[in-house]
């Protein structure tokens, strides 16, 4: 998000009894020469909490800084944002979600071998593996996607879901990319999401799923292509 450094300060006891003087004058102002603090209507800080952002304009005056408040509005707004995203995602309206975020929202994870039945359906599939347990997976269905692969743009189409033609009691993702025919195993990539085209169905037959794929692929070249 463009920011050049971060620090997270571990919050140690010995950290929690520093005065509010002692934090603006030592920390904030003789360690990161602070300029600027863009700070929250509502925080308060020192030991004890005995000092609010009214305090903090104070110590600006005194040490040469600006201050910036973030009003309750502004955060509100966030935090409704928020909650709309992760409910979005949660419904599968990755578009709902997407005009929030203002960017697609993506998905990051390594290739790893699956069963390989999408190759026998003549649909190979990268299989994602994702390692962190927080990241929100978006409702099981499939949708249309893109990634940057081996340098150059490839759309596609992702199954999120159980696979319940095969009996699948795992949960996977698995891409379909167009046109694309190289070795992806072992690879990391960031995959975006576009649009969701329909839920997971249980078909009676492979030869009906793969009927159905290919009615997917041309809804995915369609809504790509406009």
């Amino acid at each position: 998000i463009g920011l050049d450094y971060l620090i997270i300060h571990p919050f140690t006891l010995e950290f929690s009894r520093i005065s509010s003087t002692e934090f603006v004058r030592d920390i904030l102002v003789n360690e990161l020469k602070a300029k600027k603090i863009i700070i929250g209507y509502d925080h308060r800080f020192g030991r004890n909490r005995n000092a609010n952002i009214q305090d903090l304009f104070a110590f600006g005056n005194t040490f040469n800084f600006e201050v910036e408040e973030i009003a309750a509005q502004e955060i509100d707004d966030v935090s409704v944002s928020s909650t709309k995203i992760r409910n979005a995602l949660i419904d599968g309206d990755i578009k709902t979600a997407n005009e929030y975020l203002g960017y697609n929202y993506m998905l990051t994870g390594d290739v790893k071998k699956g069963k390989g039945l999408g190759r026998q359906l003549n649909f190979p599939t990268a299989n994602l593996f994702i390692k962190e347990k927080y990241k929100l997976i978006p409702k099981n269905g499939v949708y249309v996607v893109k990634s940057i692969l081996n340098g150059k743009l490839f759309y596609g189409m992702m199954n999120i879901g159980f696979n319940p033609t095969v009996d699948g009691s795992t949960k996977s993702i698995e891409i379909h990319f167009f046109d694309f025919n190289s070795d992806l195993y072992g690879q990391n990539i960031q995959v975006d999401i576009i649009e969701r085209i329909r839920d997971e169905h249980k078909f009676k037959s492979l030869e009906e799923l793969k009927t159905q794929l290919l009615k997917d692929k041309e809804t995915s070249i369609s809504i790509i292509s406009s």
